[in-house]
């Protein structure tokens, strides 16, 4: 296959000719997501806040949102909502924590009911910051909250008593004296800067007690993934499978597209292409079974990498066509009187255009005669899988008709050597090429190059059909 397979219009190509199977694809999606609902219950998720006033580092903030989730304060929810079979392993899956502006932890827990969601991300909360509040030091014992003041209230005493010994000592009178002085003024200063960052570093002084905003709001909706994102995510995921199949079938096709290729695979000379409208036939009686019920049921009877067909003109310049493989073939094989025409089951379009080559070949005035006219032709249609042509009889070859990138380089040297089995030489090749019919011509032309009466009779289709 071509790069052109990978290009948007060709993925437009795939929904316009495969859209029936595409729909039905989307609706097995679709179902597929509704049953996978059905597993797994509907989950409901609220919130609660807990503010942190003063001043937060971002990193401090990471630490009280891991606090929040830790088992300790989970376990200690668990304990006190006293689910019946619900445990602190299992609401630790249920439970997240984020920081968001303003020094603010977003509690938040998932539940089965709102109910439920809103008590456990309340219950959270309210353990969270009574486990914070004892950590830093909040609901410790009154001794511990005396000792800060008691140090300061000592380190007064000493500054006082230092003071008293400055003025005491010989004041300036000997080099010791003031030595003395000096060494005391320092040790003044640096009692008065010690009790200073005791003050800046005490939790107390820039960081009050953690706040619940208020209790969590109830949910009103479901938590993601919902029903409905489910059924969506299936028919979505079936859609672009499908898509991405036919493109990947595409891409691997070994089907034979070009002049030589499938000259080469034939082993005869091509004599020419013939077009065939475009438009939907009705079904041949071959094409009755199940399995082309089914093709026809999800739109797949007809190929969707095929390009879309050229404009073409009336059926005059389209009988022109026909006209010039007879003639070719009349020059090629001026003595045959008899000849096969094989196309391959399954393609309708060379199935067309080998009934109109036949018709085309008949309206000879004068069929096998010794002047050189066209001869006479008969249909067969051969299987791909198990290719048969019938036993030679009065035929003088084969002539193999078929569209571009139809067929695979093995299937048509099947057909090959069945040929030759069959003691038949493949004479010519004959592509078909589905075009859109263009603007008819005048009505003089038209009549003068009407279409005869099929004229071959029994011998226009036969063979292994």
């Amino acid at each position: 296959m071509s790069d052109d397979t990978i290009r948007l219009v060709s993925i437009g190509r795939i929904i316009r000719r495969r859209r029936r199977l595409l729909t039905i694809l989307a609706v097995v999606g679709a179902l597929v997501g509704y049953g996978t609902s059905l597993l797994f219950p509907p989950r409901y998720t609220a919130s609660a806040s807990v503010l942190l006033p003063g001043a937060w580092e971002e990193r401090e903030l990471l630490t009280q949102t891991e606090i929040a989730t830790s088992s300790v304060v989970v376990d200690r929810a668990a304990a006190t909502l006293g689910w019946t079979g619900v445990g602190g392993s299992e609401l630790r899956e249920r439970v997240s924590a984020r920081a968001a502006e303003g020094n603010i932890i977003r509690i938040s827990g998932t539940a089965d009911t709102p109910e439920h969601a809103q008590r456990l991300s309340d219950q959270v909360a309210r353990d969270f910051v009574a486990f914070a509040a004892r950590v830093s030091g909040d609901n410790t014992d009154p001794d511990a909250a005396e000792r800060p003041e008691a140090l300061r209230q000592l380190v007064v005493q000493t500054s006082r008593r230092i003071t008293e010994l400055a003025e005491a000592a010989d004041p300036g009178r000997t080099v010791e004296s003031v030595q003395t002085r000096t060494e005391l003024a320092k040790l003044r200063i640096a009692l008065q800067e010690a009790i200073n960052k005791l003050d800046q570093v005490d939790p107390s002084a820039d960081k009050a007690s953690m706040v619940v905003m208020g209790p969590a709001a109830r949910p009103e909706g479901e938590a993601p993934p919902t029903r409905a994102q489910l059924v969506a995510a299936g028919a979505l995921l079936f859609f672009v499978a499908a898509v991405i199949g036919h493109l990947t079938a595409a891409r691997m096709s070994r089907r034979l597209r070009t002049e030589a290729e499938i000259a080469a695979a034939l082993g005869s000379a091509l004599l020419g292409t013939v077009d065939v409208p475009g438009e939907r036939s009705a079904h041949r009686p071959q094409d009755r079974g199940a399995r082309a019920r089914i093709r026809r049921l999800l739109g797949t009877e007809m190929r969707w990498d095929l390009p879309v067909p050229r404009m073409s003109g009336d059926e005059a310049d389209r009988r022109i066509r026909y006209r010039r493989v007879c003639d070719r073939l009349r020059e090629q094989l001026p003595d045959a009187r008899r000849l096969l025409v094989v196309v391959p089951d399954g393609d309708e379009i060379a199935h067309r255009a080998a009934g109109q080559l036949v018709a085309e070949a008949g309206s000879d005035p004068s069929p096998g005669s010794s002047g050189g006219g066209h001869p006479v032709l008969r249909e067969v249609g051969v299987s791909v899988s198990r290719p048969m042509v019938p036993d030679r009889d009065d035929e003088s070859g084969v002539l193999v008709v078929l569209c571009a990138g139809s067929r695979t380089a093995a299937e048509l040297a099947g057909i090959a050597e069945a040929c030759a089995d069959a003691r038949h030489e493949v004479v010519g090749i004959v592509l078909s090429c589905a075009v859109r019919v263009g603007p008819t011509r005048s009505a003089g032309r038209a009549r003068h190059t009407a279409t005869p009466a099929l004229a071959v009779g029994g011998d226009a289709r036969g063979g292994s059909e």
